[in-house]
């Protein structure tokens, strides 16, 4: 019973952190929107990622934690982080600036929010 009560309350603070990570990338993501470059990091900027570092930083630590608890409770890496991470990087000379890729991000977060509830 004891196992069982650890794992629930691992489950229920796991769903905490989630919903932490989710706003904190929504509120980056809306200030990317609003023109701050940086957080897809599309370009060298070494000023640009220095603004962002601490933000880049706070989500790596809400996800590794979020994925040591879903590796405890047998789920898989949590899927926004994997996504996000991968989105990130250098992009080709076609691609859509960073404002245009954050409000795509904060469109199908919100038509996601639904279904997350």
């Amino acid at each position: 019973m004891a196992k069982a009560d650890r794992l629930e309350r691992l489950d229920i603070r796991r769903i905490e952190l989630e919903a932490e990570y989710r706003a904190a990338l929504i509120e980056a993501l809306e200030r990317t929107a609003a023109g701050k470059w940086g957080l897809f990091d599309h370009q060298k900027d070494r000023h640009a990622r220095a603004a962002i570092r601490p933000t880049l930083d706070h989500l790596a630590e809400l996800g590794e934690e979020i994925d040591a608890a879903r590796d405890r409770l047998g789920l898989p890496p949590f899927a926004l982080q994997q996504e996000f991470l991968a989105a990130r990087g250098p992009v080709g000379p076609s691609a859509v600036g960073e404002p245009k890729q954050a409000q795509a991000w904060l469109a199908r977060l919100a038509a996601e929010a639904p279904a997350a509830d």
